[in-house]
């Protein structure tokens, strides 16, 4: 039975204020406690996809490294850069750090309903719930960017300041394309309440449902969090450190802390839209009913988080780091056109469906038209092709003629059978003798 919109929300907000507080330390300890396996994790698994050993020296099998990073940042000198704005250089990491913890508030654990007692008191097992919680975690993610773009401008240097610069283009790229991948949830769900979300999710996942939403959103949490190979604002290669470059000790650490918080965070509700959040996984419900009542479903979305928290850690040890032209095109010319014609697919077959018709009459006028546009499309491109096509079997398998290296904006090396322009060059004064020696010339006498 499909549950009614908002029926779940009547079990919030009947807290007595201890079991608030002690939720709201239990979500900051998840969190905090997940970070420190993640890092160790992380460093572990990279290390053995490169063949080396890992961290091996803290705790046994180094599981106590990051608590040793840890340590060592809270140590370190904290510096205060003397040209930068010292009042936003320190609020910068508190503003980044403090949205990530916040987000994770509206977060199901499990059931809506009073299933499991604390201390003797029903309880359901998230902190609480809204009608639009979906909302309140995008902006709570947009409030974090500022961080970093105030982390950039405050340090009065030239790298941060690009690295901040290139966060809120980064942001505003990748949030479209995320709230987009959201409103198919929307419509589909009838509801913006996670905890409603979840509920609907029964017996299919909306990652089923809503192949295409699923996948933006995992492309678009990536480049949300700066994880590689989206981690343009923090590129070593190009801006030293990024906007994080003048910062030290405890305030390094909270970017670090910002950045898998939010990490953990984008999974928890990648899990809560589109894997069926607490639910259990489909062979373990078909044969336990039990599976997701009590404190079970804990252990569900603890494992989805978990799984999707490797899947950061394979990319990042997988492939290489995009370049800003290339991430730039993939959010504005393929994510958000591909989530707005997706999104409108969505809404026609909801539409159609509330009106009472078939799975036909849905295919037919829904379908038919995408079927129309793509033979447009093909043969368009067919069309286009051919000129290109006479013209290179007429040049050969590679263009002839002048090849100019910048031609697209950025250096490229020339094809066989193309030649660098030649480049002006001052005649050199060396003596004649000396050119013709480093030539390989022959002076001997009779030559």
């Amino acid at each position: 039975m499909t549950p009614q919109p908002y029926e779940t929300l009547h079990f919030f907000g009947q807290d007595p204020w201890w079991l608030v507080l002690l939720k709201a330390v239990f979500c900051f300890a998840f969190l905090v406690l997940t970070v420190l396996i993640a890092i160790v994790w992380e460093r572990k698994v990279v290390a053995w996809m490169q063949l080396r050993i890992g961290p091996n020296r803290h705790g046994p099998w180094g599981m106590l490294q990051s608590l040793a990073d840890g340590v060592k940042l809270a140590l370190k000198e904290d510096l205060v850069v003397k040209g930068s704005d010292k009042v936003v250089y320190i609020l910068a990491p508190i503003v980044c750090a403090i949205p990530a913890f916040m987000a994770f508030a509206v977060i199901p654990f499990g059931p809506a309903g009073n299933e499991v007692s604390i201390f003797g008191t029903r309880t359901p097992l998230q902190l609480t719930d809204l009608p639009v919680a979906l909302l309140y975690i995008l902006a709570t993610a947009s409030v974090g960017i500022y961080g970093i773009v105030l982390a950039g401008w405050s340090s009065g240097s030239t790298y941060p300041l690009l690295g901040g610069l290139r966060s809120s283009a980064q942001m505003i790229s990748y949030e479209i394309a995320m709230g987009l991948s959201f409103a198919a949830v929307f419509i589909y769900s009838g509801s913006m309440s996670t905890s409603e979300i979840v509920a609907h999710q029964q017996p299919t996942w909306f990652a089923a449902l809503l192949p295409v939403s699923f996948i933006v959103y995992i492309i678009s949490m990536v480049g949300e969090t700066n994880r590689a190979p989206f981690d343009l604002p923090e590129a070593e290669g190009e801006l030293v450190g990024g906007f994080n470059t003048e910062y030290s000790s405890l305030k390094f650490a909270m970017f670090m802390l910002a950045e898998y918080v939010n990490m953990v965070t984008v999974s928890a509700v990648a899990s809560t839209l589109f894997l069926g959040g607490w639910r259990a996984p489909w062979p373990v419900s078909t044969f336990w009913e039990g599976a997701n009542h009590g404190w079970w479903p804990m252990l569900w979305i603890t494992l989805k988080i978990q799984l999707l928290l490797f899947f950061f850690i394979w990319l990042r040890g997988t492939l290489p780091r995009f370049r800003y032209d290339q991430f730039m095109k993939l959010g504005w010319k393929v994510l958000i056109p591909v989530s707005l014609v997706w999104l409108v697919l969505i809404a026609s077959v909801r539409a159609l469906r509330n009106e009472g018709y078939g799975f036909a009459d849905v295919l037919l006028y829904v379908g038919a038209p995408i079927g129309v546009i793509l033979l447009l499309a093909l043969l368009r491109d067919y069309l286009k092709k051919q000129p290109e096509e006479a013209a290179a079997a007429e040049d050969g398998p590679y263009p002839k003629g002048e090849f100019d290296p910048m031609a697209g904006g950025y250096p490229v090396p020339p094809l066989p059978g193309q030649e660098l322009p030649p480049v002006p060059r001052r005649r050199s004064r060396a003596p004649k003798q000396l050119q013709d020696a480093l030539n390989g010339a022959d002076h001997s006498e009779g030559s």
